[in-house]
């Protein structure tokens, strides 16, 4: 076997990836699997801006657990990558020499280990898209498949589409045979001699923990900064005093930052009304200005959604919440409204009592049951019959669905531009050997059924 480890830097935390295959099937699709994975303690690296060193320190744990998963004799051919995605994108748009240093001390961290270190890097949102697209067709083998005879072949099935939901972006990414009229948005693909044209694009500010900041800074300026204000979107029974700095520490708050001192200390107490929480969560939302033909939101182009589309991070989260712990069931888009009226209007007690290990997050899922209903219909315009197309899923098999492993798959260029010879392979010749022997066993028996009646008719006479 052959490993590869992929460091996923997220906004809110760090995940490390173990990923397997058999070394002499590198070109072959979906034979790469996840081997283990690893969250790292603590928050995103972008969270170490004022303290660097210890953004490296904290994936030690994580590291050190990669030497023992990883056989030894395996660890200097092992390649090791480091992506960072839209915390670090916000980071280096509020300081680009604090996400350089950052960076510089993760790296120096990685280097320190035996495994093939190929770099620390920022990726843009349209990469983030693209390779969790990827990803996610890998895994399904939707690009190409082996044949049961060893040959090639490009299944019928076209490619699914994919929606990631991450702490401060979130990405929509599709194949589309329409005109993409925002060349940015187009990314031309050509896999296993097959060419692709994906539409992707990707939304900064527009993940959970950022939406919930904005949400925040929304409902503050609705009621003028008083010292008190009733957040709708919290549940009846929940409240909290928060400093104004952790609300406007973001790039995607600082445009809204009122000119109160960042220490002042507002109390938000929660009223648990869906009806009044909804305009404030379309307040995030631009749903007027579009350039072009079609668009999604905030004068983003997006030609019409076609096929099936899997959706994954918090999107599965979300909805499995939802589903597990609301008993809700989930195939149309009123089902998803439905079920976040009820969250909406359920108590802090009874959230408690319902999944008292999520306390951390409890009080949020109205918000962001919301914004999911408000970016997949009225954003992303999902409807009655395309709506239940999308699959909400953590995982492939055992593998985890996200950029990371379609970003290996693309910088150890696992995935060839051409279509792979049809060599006769092992397993190929394994048929081969089947078939004949099943033919020279049929033959063998007919000759003998015919020996046999003849024998009989002989002593019959």
């Amino acid at each position: 076997l052959q490993y590869g480890i992929v460091l996923d830097a997220g906004s809110s935390h760090t995940a490390m990836f173990v990923y397997k295959w058999p070394a002499d099937k590198e070109n072959d699709t979906g034979v790469v699997s996840e081997h283990s994975m690893c969250d790292v303690d603590g928050p995103g690296i972008s969270s170490y801006s004022l303290n660097p060193l210890a953004a490296g320190i904290s994936l030690e744990h994580c590291l050190n657990q990669a030497l023992r998963d990883v056989p030894k004799e395996k660890h200097v051919g092992t390649p090791l990558y480091l992506g960072a995605t839209a915390g670090m994108r916000l980071l280096n748009i509020a300081d680009p020499q604090a996400s350089d240093t950052v960076l510089k001390a993760v790296a120096a961290m990685l280097k320190t280990y035996p495994f093939d270190f190929r770099g620390a890097k920022i990726l843009s949102g349209e990469e983030e898209g693209v390779f969790g697209w990827v990803t996610a067709n890998y895994l399904l083998e939707n690009f190409i498949k082996r044949g049961w005879l060893g040959e090639w072949i490009q299944p019928q099935k076209k490619t699914l589409g994919a929606m990631d939901f991450g702490g401060a972006s979130t990405q929509i990414t599709f194949e589309t045979r329409d005109p993409i009229e925002n060349p940015r948005n187009e990314v031309m693909l050509k896999l296993y001699g097959q060419a692709y044209k994906v539409y992707t694009h990707s939304f900064l500010c527009y993940g959970r923990d950022q939406v919930l900041k904005r949400l925040l800074s929304k409902l503050l300026q609705a009621e003028s900064y008083q010292e008190t204000v009733s957040h709708p979107c919290w549940p009846m029974g929940y409240n909290k005093s928060l400093l104004l700095s952790s609300i406007y520490d973001s790039p995607c708050t600082e445009k809204e930052r009122p000119s109160l001192a960042l220490n002042t200390t507002i109390t938000l107490v929660g009223t648990g009304n869906g009806n009044l929480c909804t305009p404030h969560v379309s307040k995030l939302f631009d749903f007027t200005n579009c350039s072009f033909s079609h668009c999604s939101f905030d004068g983003v182009f997006q030609p019409k959604i076609s096929g099936n589309f899997i959706a994954f991070s918090a999107f599965f989260y979300t909805v499995d919440f939802i589903q597990t712990v609301m008993g809700k069931h989930m195939h149309l888009p009123s089902d998803l409204k439905d079920a976040t009226e009820t969250i909406c209007a359920t108590s802090w007690s009874e959230l408690l009592q319902k999944a008292p290990k999520l306390e951390k997050r409890l009080p949020d899922y109205c918000a962001v049951s919301t914004f999911v209903y408000l970016l997949t219909t009225k954003g992303y315009s999902f409807n009655n019959h395309s709506f239940p197309n999308i699959a909400f899923q953590k995982k492939a098999g055992e593998t985890s669905i996200g950029w990371a492993l379609g970003y290996m798959l693309n910088l150890t260029n696992m995935i060839p531009a051409e279509k792979p010879s049809s060599h006769k392979s092992m397993l190929y010749n394994y048929w081969v050997i089947l078939i004949l022997l099943f033919v020279v066993t049929t033959l063998t028996s007919l000759m003998t059924a015919i020996c046999l009646l003849r024998h009989s008719k002989s002593s019959i006479i």
